[in-house]
């Protein structure tokens, strides 16, 4: 393995920007990236990367972990792509883009909690020239605009109304109702990433792209860190603006209540393949900042059998607890029912499996599905618990997606 010291090359958004015009000059495939707390750095860039529609039963498993030496915060490369939310809306339509993708990397660009970027091949390859030049020059300023149109308000307050009428039936005991903003592009969809990146800083933002479209996750959630027998999952379920005072959130019974129902099944869902015994739940209930909002956020913890594949443990734990409901295989079904719309990448994954780093994936909310026609999707949603009520479902709804639409100044108006 190769790991060079490369200095002080600046912001993420702007090297991932460098390093995607080179390769679009240079006919190459264009860059992944995960920026925010992954693999604990402020961002892994694999430079160039054909991201390709794959089963969803094949993302982010590797044969077996590097059994050789590397430093302990080396990533080096790996397995990157995305894996959609698995079922349809009430319309029956097919998926936008491909359900699947992702690609090879072997090297990656990786800036380290301190600013310092490095270049890091599992190979041993040297930097190749083209990127070195690219590190050396600034990307044009371009723009990247979405014309959003207003989501359906009246659907989402059927299908909110509809959950709550299964919850007081006893079918459901809590589940996230969704719906959507569509839009039309004008620009790239990785200067749309780049710059939300700049100017929202999200904890656990991913990009990936090919000819079929793009995916720009600005997601602040966890789903899972898997390195040897250890694996996490830190759910997010309770959510005020953030001109609301954060002991509010943590004094909220519907919030609570919310995060701890979600807290059990990702217990359950673990339990699955879980060592019995080793379940943990290390944190509960911290309140933290996000683009736009404070959330409840909770980690659960254990350890897995060393051979147990990533197709197993995705089979156990995926779709992500906090964007399903409670009991998750019911809450799945009647949501097919209750949102017009498949969620396509919306509450799928993003992430990075690596044979040196471990396995770490988002939950992808706060995500923009680019399709390869100039269309763009973003999906936002929140838990409905008995106490919910229906007019502050919607509003937490906008409040989620505000971050993601805010620089898009000449949104259409239309009816709701």
């Amino acid at each position: 393995m190769r790991i060079e010291r490369l200095g002080d090359l600046g912001a993420a958004p702007e090297v991932l920007r460098a390093v995607g015009d080179a390769a679009d000059r240079c006919g190459l495939p264009p860059p992944a990236a995960l920026t925010g707390e992954w693999f604990g750095a402020r961002a892994v860039i694999a430079p160039s990367v054909a991201v390709e529609p794959v089963h969803p039963g094949a993302v982010f498993d590797l044969a077996e972990p590097s059994a050789g030496e590397t430093p302990p915060d080396a990533v080096g490369g790996g397995w990157i792509g995305y894996l959609s939310y698995p079922d349809a809306g009430a319309d029956g339509a097919g998926p936008r883009i491909p359900e699947a993708a992702g690609g090879w990397t072997d090297c990656v660009l990786r800036q380290d909690g301190g600013g310092q970027w490095w270049f890091e091949s599992l190979s041993g390859a040297p930097m190749p020239g083209w990127l070195a030049e690219a590190l050396t020059t600034r990307a044009p300023d371009r723009g990247c605009h979405i014309y959003w149109e207003k989501p359906n308000q009246q659907a989402h307050r059927a299908g909110v109304l509809a959950c709550l009428e299964a919850i007081r039936a006893g079918e459901v005991y809590q589940a996230c109702v969704c719906t959507r903003f569509t839009g039309t592009v004008t620009g790239a969809p990785l200067d749309f990433f780049a710059d939300a990146v700049a100017r929202t800083g999200p904890a656990r933002a991913a990009y990936v792209a090919g000819d079929w479209g793009a995916v720009a996750s600005l997601s602040p959630e966890l789903f899972l860190r898997r390195r040897g027998e250890v694996v996490s999952s830190s759910p997010i379920k309770g959510t005020l603006p953030l001109d609301a005072l954060p002991s509010a959130l943590r004094a909220s019974t519907k919030d609570v209540a919310e995060n701890i129902m979600i807290v059990d099944l990702v217990r359950n869902d673990l339990g699955r393949v879980a060592i019995n015994g080793t379940v943990t739940v290390p944190e509960l209930l911290a309140v933290r900042p996000a683009p736009g909002v404070w959330h409840l956020v909770s980690t659960v913890s254990a350890r897995v059998p060393q051979q147990l594949g990533m197709a197993e443990l995705l089979d156990a734990t995926f779709p992500p607890a906090s964007v399903t409901g409670t009991p998750k295989h019911r809450a799945r079904q009647l949501l097919s029912d209750w949102e017009p719309h498949r969620r396509g990448t919306y509450c799928g994954t993003v992430g990075l499996a690596s044979p040196v780093a471990g396995c770490e994936l988002n939950v992808a909310i706060r995500t923009v599905e680019f399709d390869a026609a100039g269309g763009a999707v973003l999906g936002v949603g929140g838990g409905i618990t008995a106490d919910s009520d229906v007019d502050a479902e919607w509003q937490e709804c906008l409040h989620k997606a505000a971050p993601v639409v805010a620089d898009q100044s000449r949104e259409r108006s239309t009816a709701s």
